[in-house]
């Protein structure tokens, strides 16, 4: 009887599944913790995690892939093209900031961050122009007045509108944020939209993705990019490459002679 016994709990030793103790892929080390409990004496719950494990990737990657797919349209549109498209569809509005945000969770720095630090530092007084603004963060986490504009408002808080027209009065905003949002082919358009609705010696600031602007991979020349604001009547304070994800790129409105 005891040998029996014995062979019995060698078998139930043996039995488990040979990928059970493979690390899931996770950011919280909680989770890797959590694979070493015992198993759950009922075998059929001892497959919920991997079934949900697997469900859990299969979303993840269904939803970058449609992050993939709507970001590449709507920096080959035109800024009135996605709204139209928007409009037509608002999930997929929803389904592109999931994305987003899935995305930017694995950025060590958040540019929305570094730009609320600046507001921080600089008097809550000053009036903001969010083009883009997705969820609106930036107007939930600085006291300044903000206007935030996007394709589709999810809240109150949000204009939904074409960002090269916006119902904002010329000369009327202190700082343009473009956090990320530098999207479609006629992003220029929304450049010279900011440099309507800013006040003489307004500030101008630019976070985008750092591969964006490197010519080597088919990216933008960042001083050819600089030099085009500038054109438009702003002058660069200052380019900060420190990051290896983005660049931050400062500018200031001219003050007109005339």
């Amino acid at each position: 009887m005891k040998e029996g016994k014995s062979r019995k709990r060698k078998r139930s030793k043996h039995g488990k599944p040979q990928n059970q103790h493979k690390p899931l892929p996770s950011n919280n080390a909680g989770q890797f913790h959590r694979q070493e409990e015992p198993e759950p004496k009922n075998p059929s719950s001892s497959k919920k995690p991997k079934s949900s494990s697997f469900l859990d990737k299969m979303r993840a990657r269904l939803s970058g892939g449609h992050f993939r797919m709507l970001n590449e349209k709507l920096y080959t549109c035109t800024g009135e093209e996605a709204l139209k498209c928007f409009k037509e569809d608002p999930s997929l509005f929803d389904m592109y900031h999931a994305g987003y945000q899935e995305q930017m969770s694995h950025w060590p720095e958040q540019p929305v961050n570094i730009i609320m630090n600046w507001l921080k530092d600089r008097s809550s007084s000053l009036v903001v122009a969010d083009f883009g603004c997705g969820d609106a963060r930036l107007a939930k986490n600085v006291k300044n007045k903000v206007f935030s504009f996007d394709l589709v408002s999810n809240n109150p808080s949000v204009i939904a509108c074409d960002m090269a027209n916006t119902p904002l009065d010329s000369s009327s905003v202190d700082v343009a944020v473009f956090c990320l949002s530098l999207m479609g082919t006629n992003f220029p358009s929304y450049l010279e939209e900011a440099h309507r609705v800013l006040k003489p010696n307004g500030w101008l600031l630019i976070a985008e993705v750092k591969s964006r602007f490197d010519p080597n991979t088919g990216g933008a020349d960042p001083n050819k990019f600089s030099k085009a604001i500038t054109d438009l009547g702003f002058s660069s304070k200052l380019k900060d490459f420190s990051n290896k994800m983005f660049i931050l790129l400062y500018f200031q409105k001219k003050v007109s002679c005339f």
